[in-house]
């Protein structure tokens, strides 16, 4: 995810999932779920009316989706208004407190260096990014790495940062003046994996669902994926962010509102298939290969409540750790201790409950 959404090419999710403009545009309104769920009166609500960033059509966001769906905001509350946000709308939505949480990965961390006024107060999901190569290329694993070009969609993106912290992590630099590797921007993922196909270039680090869709092909093999491979494994790579405004003033809102997508995520580590049905069904995403999508969301690993029951301190642990891996590789300049304090926040789950 670019900061708070991932920017996927259309065209590529083509063969999976594509962003549904026009089917989100159409469907979500804050009172009614395509299960037929409506919602007589805002008066009902406790906390009212919140808006929400939830149509950028990934599979990350499936707590949104599956919360508003199965009735967890209302029962927290909230009547949620899910709209679309570009990057700089949530910014200043978050810094003013009218967006109240988003989700977004590790590259977001930056900006709260950046005075961007936001908290991480919860994990959301594990990796969703995956580096491949051409199914008959020499390169088996890190260790191949020195000298070769790697595809990224941004220098300084996510895919860019998990790519360096593997090499940072093996004894290759990941910095361009040092000559070792070299990264080459490709915002459109389909011309990455032609350059790919042609030689230009020896890796792609692409998002899913489009790395798993060209792994699927049989033409291109995973040398990394951050779901289930060191140092990235049994990490979240995607968090949830509170306005700092919001938790200052109202922190039982926030609680809520946390109650909601942890209710929503142990909804989905019990229910996949389902879950993919309601994203189908609500036009969250258009999905062409269920099985896949299916596959995806258990990759994901959304925490259960017996998985945070085993491991409470895990949020502020993984926060810590990307600090330090981003710190190492010079995307932070806070010492990580110090950063993990003033970006985390331990909610009290049970405030206004």
């Amino acid at each position: 995810m670019k900061y708070f959404t991932k920017i996927i090419s259309v065209v590529a999710l083509l063969s999976l999932l594509v962003s549904s403009l026009s089917g989100c545009g159409q469907t979500n309104d804050s009172n009614a779920s395509s299960s037929g769920t409506v919602a007589t009166s805002t008066s009902e609500y406790k906390y009212g009316k919140i808006d929400i960033p939830g149509k950028d059509g990934s599979l990350c966001g499936a707590p949104i989706y599956i919360a508003y769906e199965k009735g967890f905001f209302a029962e927290q509350g909230f009547d949620v208004n899910l709209i679309s946000a570009d990057t700089e709308t949530r910014k200043i939505g978050l810094n003013n407190g009218t967006i109240p949480i988003v989700n977004g990965d590790f590259q977001f961390f930056p900006s709260i260096e950046n005075d961007v006024k936001v908290k991480v107060v919860d994990g959301l999901h594990y990796g969703c990014i995956k580096l491949l190569v051409p199914t008959d290329s020499p390169i088996k694993g890190v260790e191949d790495l020195k000298g070769k070009k790697i595809s990224v969609d941004e220098i300084g993106g996510t895919p860019h940062q998990v790519a360096s912290v593997w090499l940072e992590k093996n004894g290759i630099s990941a910095k361009q003046e040092d000559g070792e590797v070299t990264f080459l921007p490709f915002s459109d993922g389909n011309l990455a994996v032609e350059a790919l196909s042609r030689g230009e270039v020896d890796v792609a680090a692409l998002w899913d669902p489009f790395g798993s869709v060209q792994e699927k092909t049989g033409n291109y093999r995973v040398i990394l994926d951050i779901s289930t491979d060191e140092p990235f494994a049994g990490k979240y790579c995607c968090f949830l962010y509170a306005s700092e405004k919001l938790l200052d003033e109202s922190p039982e809102k926030v609680a809520a509102l946390l109650r909601a997508y942890r209710a929503a995520q142990n909804w989905i580590s019990e229910n996949p298939e389902e879950t993919v049905d309601i994203i189908i069904n609500g036009n969250y995403a258009q999905i062409e290969d269920k099985e896949l999508a299916v596959e995806l969301v258990k990759s994901y690993a959304y925490p259960s409540t017996a998985d945070r029951a085993e491991s409470v301190t895990r949020v502020h642990d993984n926060v810590l750790y990307f600090a330090q891996q981003l710190y190492q590789i010079g995307y932070l300049t806070t010492d990580p201790e110090t950063f993990a304090k003033e970006a985390y926040a331990d909610v009290d789950i049970n405030l206004g409950s």
